[in-house]
């Protein structure tokens, strides 16, 4: 133990105390664990080596009362989150990790292996590790108000190494087991809640919140009588286990290329379980041996180090954002103007509305348009309804806070006026012009833009200290990062009501300078632009578009393309490129697209994924043919290039808010930390620019 104790030097204990109790209906005391780090429920329990064998002493204690039952649950709000992994970047050897896994797998499995009847009682919040604790008991209930179960593992760069890959699919069945250790990780660590856990098969039975030990030793003292016998069903060992690997390994490719080594190697634990007989000791004994080789493994990965990296990042990081001013100097927003009534004015509307609960007005040039866009707001808070996210008074009160108006004076009770029209400099002056006639001096003026300047924007005003940069991401409900542009005169207490703003939307905001494409435009647009420069060359369209894939992007250049329009793609390149004319270049073959008015560059037929001949007839190609590694490099080091310029225009405050941007805004694989991480391992950063973006050791072994 000593050597791993080590590492974990700073862990913040998680103890395990063991109360004997007395119940109604079971004859013998039941031993009560309960797990307890000593904090309240927003630091919660985690297993590190010394909270490990704090559990193995309460499971000593437990058994030595000679119990009719053992059940385990946790503090107030959580049971466990799993293992402590700030101790991670201090594992020096594969051995500490072996260590790591096999004194889990003997604590938890004392649980599995014990002759007395074990539950647990799980409360609160039960990721990884803590999840694995109750895979381990033989029983499971869970509180009704539980909304984060699962395994996430594979999302950070590990597999479920505590018993989870060999439990769970021989518990829910291999199909069940896919969805939560592996597609939930990889889309974007989505969790599920009790009811789901039931539906799955992970909980016995759920029980209400406010009396859930009482009610859960009650369920218990039944099941101990013989009275309820929880339902385990049958396992398909064959054809469905089959189906459910290809579809695992299916969802690894598509989502990271088979880039991410956690999930890969998640999805082979998996298909080991087919084999492991729980009623077997040695042949569970092989499958947990299994878990604490690949856990070695991966403890020693640079992409894990990177995946914890990005991990700290969406979770601390983005809760404190770089250069925000004083909260205090924030104004409350008690009322929101929208310029513009489409989609993403639209979705503006719904996202303010729903998380301010403040009256909304949108505005736009005609009342057709007004109409549609205060219908579609409408229209998605009866679905909310409809899905009972909200109750009838709920609904029928944010349906009353949207309006519209085709009069901007009814701005003027405003605090905060968003505008959300074409992406046109002379547009979006004459919007903020005609609003200044009747709004209040310190109400906000918020552009959504994703590349123009801010100074510019707010040049000709009588205000422009209260414009502020406020670029979300599409689809809004999604994507939760949100650019704050600070301009040359934005003063504090508007940048600072506009992060206030963020964090009551449940955005994560990054501070951005008013460079053009700020920081994930002005990124992806020179990715496209290689790419596509590639394609311009000679190179086939195919080798170009896949040539990146390990660069993390959750899809391929042109397949983004075609996401975003490929007219929006090139109006963004052209802003690039008078800002930045040496390094931004225009595609010829891009011009011509988006002059056919033509949706994108692939065509999908009975053979899949093929390119539009109309498309491969009237776009420009020379005979200069670049292989994929080729792209590849060339792509890398643009990024690093482009980075570097970043970093010294002070466009963001660190390397860290690159990645932050990248992870947030598009979803870059944890495995590669966003990018800063990956273009140091590749040795591009040096390569390039003489330097690494991070100190060697963060977000790398």
């Amino acid at each position: 133990m000593t050597d791993i104790a080590t590492a974990f030097a700073d862990e913040v204990v998680t103890n395990a105390y063991t109360k004997i109790i007395s119940v109604p209906g079971i004859e013998g005391p039941v031993a009560l664990i309960t797990l307890d780090n000593g904090f309240d429920h927003t630091k919660p329990n985690s297993f590190g080596p010394a909270g490990l064998l704090a559990f193995d002493k309460a499971i000593d204690e437990a058994f030595a009362a000679n119990p009719a039952a053992i059940a385990v649950t946790g503090k107030p709000f959580i049971f466990a989150a799993g293992a402590d992994l700030k101790g991670v970047p201090s594992i020096t050897s594969r051995e500490q990790g072996l260590e790591l896994g096999r004194l889990g797998h003997k604590v938890f499995r004392r649980l599995r292996e014990s002759s007395v009847p074990t539950f647990a009682f799980v409360n609160g919040v039960a990721l990884g590790g803590g999840l694995e604790v109750g895979l381990h008991c033989h029983y499971r209930t869970f509180a009704d108000n539980v909304g984060a179960l699962g395994l996430p593992e594979a999302m950070l760069g590990l597999v479920p190494g505590w018993g989870g890959t060999q439990l769970l699919p021989n518990l829910i069945g291999p199909s069940n087991a896919v969805t939560v250790a592996v597609e939930n990780p990889l889309n974007n660590g989505k969790v599920i809640n009790s009811k789901k856990a039931l539906e799955l098969g992970i909980a016995d039975v759920v029980l209400g919140s406010a009396d859930f030990v009482e009610q859960s030793l009650a369920w218990a003292s039944q099941v101990l009588a013989g009275t309820v016998t929880p339902a385990r069903p049958e396992i398909d060992r064959g054809a469905g286990w089959d189906e459910a690997i290809a579809r695992a390994k299916a969802i690894v490719e598509g989502k990271t290329k088979n880039n991410a080594p956690g999930a890969v190697r998640t999805v082979a634990l998996l298909e080991l379980a087919r084999t492991t007989d729980l009623s077997d000791p040695a042949s569970l004994d092989a499958g947990f041996a299994a878990e604490d080789e690949a856990l070695a493994d991966l403890l020693m990965t640079d992409e894990l180090r990177a995946g914890l990296y990005a991990f700290d990042l969406v979770n601390r990081r983005a809760k404190r954002p770089a250069g925000a001013p004083d909260k205090s100097l924030a104004r409350k927003v008690s009322g929101v103007g929208i310029v513009g009534a489409g989609l993403m004015a639209s979705q503006l509307a719904l996202l303010f509305v729903k998380q301010l609960k403040v009256p909304v007005i949108l505005t736009d040039i005609d009342q057709e348009r007004i109409d549609k866009g205060v219908g579609y707001v409408h229209a998605e808070i009866d679905k909310l309804h409809g899905k009972g996210r909200l109750s009838p008074d709920a609904a029928n009160r944010l349906k009353a806070l949207v309006s519209g108006s085709l009069d901007k004076a009814a701005f003027a009770k405003t605090d905060f006026v968003i505008e959300a029209v074409f992406e046109n400099m002379d547009v979006k002056k004459k919007v903020f012009a005609e609003l200044e006639e009747h709004i209040a001096p310190e109400t906000i003026l918020a552009t959504n833009t994703s590349s123009l300047s801010i100074t510019e924007m707010a040049s000709d005003l009588k205000h422009p200290e209260r414009v502020v940069g406020f670029h979300f991401f599409n689809p809004v409900a999604v994507l939760p990062l949100l650019e704050i542009i600070r301009g040359e005169k934005t003063d504090d207490a508007t940048l600072a009501t506009a992060f206030a703003t963020a964090k009551s939307l449940r955005k994560s905001a990054v501070l951005c300078g008013d460079k053009a494409g700020f920081v994930f435009n002005r990124l992806v647009t020179r990715t496209l632009g290689e790419v596509m420069s590639a394609v311009d060359e000679g190179t086939p369209f195919d080798v170009a578009d896949n040539a990146i894939a390990e660069l993390g992007m959750p899809m391929s250049p042109f397949t983004l393309l075609a996401l975003v329009g490929p007219a929006v793609a090139l109006h963004t390149g052209e802003t690039l490129q008078a800002s930045y004319p040496e390094r931004f270049k225009s595609s010829p073959g891009l011009e011509a697209l988006v002059e056919a008015r033509k949706p994108g560059v692939w065509t999908w037929g009975p053979e899949g994924q093929a390119v539009d001949p109309e498309v491969a007839a009237l776009w420009p190609q020379g005979d200069k043919v670049s292989t994929a590694e080729e792209v590849l490099e060339r792509t890398r080091r643009a990024f690093a290039e482009e980075i570097a310029i970043m970093l010294d225009e002070g466009v963001v405050a660190a390397a860290e808010d690159i990645d932050l941007c990248l992870i947030l805004g598009g979803g870059f694989g944890f495995w590669n930390g966003g990018i800063t991480p990956y273009l140091d391992r590749t040795g591009t950063s040096e390569a390039v620019n003489g330097r690494r973006f991070l100190a060697e050791g963060v977000a790398s072994v």
